[in-house]
């Protein structure tokens, strides 16, 4: 019996090849050894459309810090931390991608094309006006208009993303579609490594003049017009070639049969009704509610921690530049905790990581507690990168712990008639539940830090007109208690507590049999 697979909306590649059957034949399984033959094209580009994907998501990961050095508040970093949601929500527009299409021009060209030219205009509109928009030098950076453009940016970037995860599963032979996945993890973190790392090193003026000139000047190799300049025509080169010159639906291609006669498809009424038969199910509603608040827990650590070790003083091109040799570290990690959650209880390596991810939060917020006086004489000692890189490493360890585990659970409990969909509505609610406690917590910064102007302790420091006042009167806005901090203690707290309360439900959940999972089933006996 061979494996039962439908095309769902939105789906990613690597998600749907975790659906298997398991009942596949010896003969099966001999059939579907990888045959790079007349695929090695398809696979570079699919390489490359993952890294042109990767590059806004990089850009918008390095606009905080831009912002944070032009004197941003936590308030406004919350207000663009939105530009990131796109990627958390593309499930509710994903069965239109995957359902409309003009089918002479391509299934998926028919939207990758068309969003790739829009992604590339943006670019180009955004390098004409951006450095205005970002403020710096006494002028107020204009953070709703850049969040409505980088928002619509990642918006584009992840409707890019539905189409090439869909095309990755038809342009490629069904015995190598294994390799899809590997595009995009690889794809997506060189494009982020590009649009983050090396535009935030070659962005800095500091960085390029102690280690790639011999003669200083005032600003970077290049400045983020350019790079959006630069980028903005290479999509719009890349989109036309992918145009005029890679068909998507070879009928001479002597693998065709194995190609397009096994995809399913849902249409969009079929593909929403789904969706909404799982929202009715009480695992799944147990499920979401502990996906969407477990990582409130880390929040405090992830979404404000690198933006204090800014303020603090650490510059911004050397935080990026830490990445660097996290980056192999990321590769292997998903293979090696791999070989615990392969089994039938991989909810088990989820509940043993999160106290120790706990912990290494902890640490983090300790050791940027302790930065400023590390750091009192203005130059950055060597022992304390390698502080953070340990720190982080140990960190990302118990975050890819939870993230491979719960991606393991998911696939266990999936059902194999409708993978694709049930796969992405659990990712998404996993996305979810990382991306709104960020926004609220980068807002609630601000609030819950007490600030008084050196020279007027009368004046909170609250609003622009305080602060202007105190500038004028040649005082400076002091904090005299840091919100971060009493963030960083409710986090711990919370996630102690979440602990103890839900773990029984986590349990519960990982012992229900699998047909309790399955929306087709129930929609058979209702």
């Amino acid at each position: 019996m061979s494996a039962v697979r439908r095309k769902a909306p939105g789906s990613d590649a690597d998600q749907e090849l975790l659906i298997e059957d398991t009942s596949k034949s010896h003969k099966d399984k001999e059939d579907q050894k990888p045959d790079l033959r007349g695929d090695r094209r398809n696979i570079a580009i699919l390489l490359f459309l993952y890294i042109l994907q990767g590059i806004p998501i990089g850009l918008i990961g390095a606009i905080p810090m831009l912002l944070q050095n032009r004197g941003s508040s936590y308030k406004q970093q919350a207000e663009f931390s939105f530009a990131n949601w796109p990627f958390s929500l593309k499930l509710l527009w994903a069965p239109i991608v995957d359902s409309l299409y003009v089918r002479r021009f391509g299934r998926r060209k028919s939207w990758l094309v068309p969003v790739q030219y829009l992604l590339g205009a943006f670019m180009l509109l955004l390098s004409l006006h951006v450095d205005r928009w970002l403020g710096g030098n006494g002028v107020e950076p204009n953070v709703p208009l850049l969040t409505l453009l980088f928002f619509l940016l990642n918006f584009l970037a992840a409707t890019q993303d539905i189409a090439v995860d869909g095309w990755a599963l038809t342009m490629l032979k069904r015995c190598n579609v294994g390799h899809a996945s590997t595009c995009n993890s690889v794809g997506q973190t060189a494009g982020y490594f590009l649009g983050y790392v090396v535009f935030i090193a070659l962005e800095s003026k500091d960085f390029c003049n102690t280690y790639l000139r011999d003669v200083p000047m005032d600003e970077g190799f290049v400045t983020l017009p350019r790079f959006l300049w630069f980028w903005g025509i290479t999509f719009v080169v890349a989109t036309t070639l992918v145009a005029i010159f890679k068909k998507e639906n070879d009928i001479e291609d002597a693998h065709m049969d194995a190609r397009y006669t096994e995809e399913h498809e849902l249409n969009i009424h079929q593909s929403y009704k789904i969706l909404w038969d799982m929202v009715r199910m009480r695992p799944v509603q147990i499920l979401a509610a502990i996906l969407l608040t477990v990582k409130v827990t880390f929040t405090a650590c992830d979404a404000v921690t690198s933006l204090k070790l800014i303020d603090a003083g650490i510059p911004k091109d050397k935080l990026a530049l830490l990445a660097i040799p996290l980056v192999p570290l990321q590769l292997i990690l998903p293979l090696a905790v791999g070989r615990y959650t392969n089994g039938p209880r991989p909810m088990d390596i989820y509940l043993k990581a999160i106290p120790y991810r706990i912990l290494m939060a902890l640490v983090i917020t300790c050791l940027t507690y302790a930065t400023p006086y590390i750091i009192q004489g203005g130059s950055v000692p060597v022992y304390y990168y390698v502080l953070l890189v340990v720190n982080y490493a140990c960190y990302q360890v118990f975050l890819y712990s939870m993230f491979v585990a719960a991606m393991a659970f998911f696939a266990k409990i999936s059902d194999p008639a409708v993978g694709g969909t049930y796969m992405t509505f659990l990712n998404t609610l996993c996305n979810l539940g990382g991306i709104w406690p960020n926004t609220v917590v980068l807002w609630l910064v601000d609030v819950l830090t007490w600030k008084q102007c050196s020279n007027n302790p009368s004046n909170t420091c609250q609003g622009n007109e305080e602060q202007q006042s105190c500038e004028a009167a040649e005082g400076k806005c002091e904090i005299t208690f840091d919100g971060y901090y009493l963030e960083s203690a409710f986090c711990l707290v919370y996630g102690i507590v979440w602990l103890l309360l839900v773990r029984k439900w986590i349990v519960y959940l990982q012992d229900l049999p699998v047909r309790s999972w399955l929306v087709v089933k129930q929609k058979k006996q209702r």
